[in-house]
């Protein structure tokens, strides 16, 4: 027991006077605790803990019979069994006003979405009535509408059509485009169950801006083909092809009566969407309209016969549910990896666009939002999708906006529009056969113009210009290249932020606020005041090898710096450096390597190394790394304020 005490003892750090000439008595100077030794296996599983189960999901089972745990774990995978139990009229009231609203503006959608997928118009359909069933047992969002995306409609179209021609070989272009939902569902549920949804936050809020409004131009620049009644029309969507396609057919390929039909109906339900956000209780006027404009349009075409004239169509659309489609998938040969490449690519921007809907309005109406059960019900809805001649599928923020607002208060608003989507399937289809291209492109291009937030674009300018950069580049990279160059842009400048800020990190050179004790950034604070002598430095990072060199030159740096100035001003030169090690939440061995190399320049400059605040972690490592002893325990304090008050007492008193 004594020897433990002893060795107790040894780790208490004794505060000396670091200045031979000091005769004062120092008040009392708290110590800088090191922490207990950890066990290794504890301190692994600690990390493992908190980097993959950091919300603790098993913490209902502790303490339960087994018979408990089996249904925990069944409501786990399905939600609807946990909430399903407290369903009642009044919350069925709501959501089937929620989907029926959703389910008018979703098979409009749907039909046009599957263009840019480059698919048959019943496929946008087929996707939303499994797809959704799927999720409504599964998800955990109340609010999201699922279905197919403009973005990921044109993604998935414009990867696919890259290996294979959708018109001449439609037949393998269909067959792909089911091999890459199902490995977009697949790369989906393992980032879920394998809990690794923290790789979807690499891609920055602003190139996910800057993505999403350029792949919005892009969507309504390839509009225009049905818009105007273009025949011959460029499989690029860089906006040069498309311009260029466009102006080329403009005296022998645009047909009046198709822009007529188009710009009608597009300022039709552009003012449908002023209408709903200039009064809230007019949500259902934007929600309805698309369908509307469908049934107005495709009677007009039908009582003129305006096909006949020029005014293209949407034709037949296979009537009755979805086919299965197991046996088209791509199990081998070459179309397997080239399904995966691109599925797993369609699958991430889903996941993305999905969970930040879900977190939107998880916040909105203050709930938890499991990341990781959504990413596995979202990929099993695509894999079940892709079984049952679906394309990848995932929230829609316009619709999920709408169920918002109609009132939904559960999945079951879902089910609703599943079953509306149905029915449609079953009975409605034919009567689409003289829907107008042109009323399509129109629902589409009044559907993605929200998608350009220019007020956030706006607000990344003013707050973080790098980030401004970022997004800037997905947009342009998107709009005059491709939308996976702009993809490919927004992931590598998403990618060069965090490297910068990781291999140079911030430091600063501290001085006091007049009458505290507290030390802060000059530059913030410009009246703070520097200590005669003494150079206090914090390091706004944990230091590691990918920054420990950087850190340790731009310390010297600030030295250099102050110490000709200081000989410029004729005053006394720097006989202490203050390292403030607060904010240095963790060090490696490279990091303390180049502590001991900053040690070892000071000494032949005269310079003394004074540490403060390490926190537990990195003070736990100098000691282990005996850099403590080399220093001496009796230069590493709690606070700046205490070091300097051991460092220069009488500046300490008189300020």
């Amino acid at each position: 027991m004594g020897h433990r005490t002893e060795s107790m003892d040894t780790k208490e750090i004794d505060v000396r006077s670091l200045s031979s000439s000091n005769r004062h008595t120092l008040p009392y100077v708290h110590k800088v605790g090191v922490p207990p030794k950890q066990n290794l296996w504890k301190e692994f599983s600690a990390m493992l803990k908190e980097t993959f189960f950091s919300d603790d999901p098993l913490r209902s089972f502790k303490d339960q019979s087994r018979s408990r745990k089996f249904v925990l774990g069944m409501q786990a995978i399905f939600p609807i069994l946990s909430w399903g139990r407290s369903y009642n009229l009044a919350k069925l009231k709501g959501d089937l006003i929620a989907g029926l609203t959703i389910a008018s503006l979703c098979i409009p959608q749907d039909i046009g979405y599957s263009k840019l997928a480059n698919l048959a118009p019943q496929y946008g359909l087929y996707s939303s009535f499994v797809p959704p069933l799927v999720y409504a047992f599964m998800g955990s969002s109340r609010d999201i509408a699922i279905g197919p995306v403009a973005v990921v409609s044109l993604l998935l179209g414009t990867l696919l059509q890259n290996e294979i021609d959708p018109i001449k070989n439609a037949v393998e272009y269909r067959r792909l485009a089911f091999t890459a939902t199902f490995f977009a569902g697949i790369t989906q549920a393992i980032l879920g169950i394998f809990r690794l949804g923290f790789l979807i936050d690499f891609l920055s809020h602003a190139a996910v801006v800057g993505f999403m409004g350029g792949a919005a131009i892009t969507i309504a620049l390839q509009q225009l083909k049905g818009f105007l009644g273009i025949k011959k029309f460029t499989k690029n969507t860089d906006i040069i092809s498309v311009m260029h396609s466009v102006w080329g057919s403009a005296q022998h390929g645009w047909n009046w009566q198709t822009i007529v039909i188009g710009a009608t109906f597009l300022a039709f339900l552009l003012f449908a969407k002023y209408i709903g956000k200039k009064k809230k209780k007019l949500f259902w006027v934007p929600a309805i309209a698309p369908l509307i404009s469908v049934i107005l349009s495709t009677f007009f075409v039908y009582i003129t016969h305006a096909e006949k004239k020029g005014v293209q169509i949407v034709k037949h659309i296979e009537k009755g549910i979805n086919p299965s489609s197991v046996n088209e998938i791509y199990f081998t040969g070459d179309y397997l990896l080239k399904g995966f490449r691109i599925g797993a690519v369609a699958g991430i921007i889903a996941l993305t666009e999905a969970v930040a809907i879900g977190r939107t309005f998880a916040t909105m109406k203050d709930y938890q939002l499991d990341g990781n059960k959504e990413m596995v019900a979202l990929g099993t809805m695509n894999v079940v999708g892709s079984l049952t001649s679906c394309y990848v599928a995932t929230g829609s923020f316009s619709r999920s906006a709408v169920n918002y607002m109609a009132g939904c208060q559960t999945a079951v608003s879902n089910i609703i529009m599943s079953l509306v989507v149905f029915l449609t399937l079953e009975f409605i289809t034919p009567l689409f056969e003289y829907t107008p291209n042109a009323i399509l492109s129109s629902i589409i291009i009044s559907a993605v113009i929200s998608l350009i937030d220019y007020e956030a674009a706006i607000l990344i300018w003013k707050t973080d210009k790098f980030d401004f950069v970022a997004c800037m580049g997905a947009f342009f990279g998107v709009v005059f290249h491709s939308v996976k160059t702009g993809l490919l842009i927004a992931v590598s400048i998403s990618f060069a932020k965090l490297l910068l800020q990781v291999t140079r990190p911030r430091t600063a050179i501290l001085g006091k606020i007049p009458r505290t004790n507290v030390y802060r950034n000059i530059q913030q604070y410009p009246d703070a005041t520097k200590v005669p002598g003494v150079l206090i430095v914090r390091v706004d990072s944990a230091i590691y090898f990918s920054n420990s060199n950087y850190i340790r030159e731009r310390t010297l740096r600030w030295l250099t710096d102050e110490e000709e100035q200081l000989k410029k001003d004729g005053l006394p030169k720097i006989q202490f450096l203050i390292v403030e090690m607060s904010p240095v939440t963790d060090i490696d061995t490279s990091g303390i390597h180049a502590l001991e190399e900053l040690y070892r320049s000071l000494q032949k400059r005269s310079v003394q190394l004074v540490l403060a605040n390490p926190g537990p972690v990195v003070m736990d490592k100098l000691h282990a790394s005996s850099f403590t002893s080399l220093i001496g325990e009796d230069k590493i304090f709690l606070t700046v304020a205490d070091a300097v008050l051991t460092c220069s007492p009488k500046f300490a008193e008189d300020v």
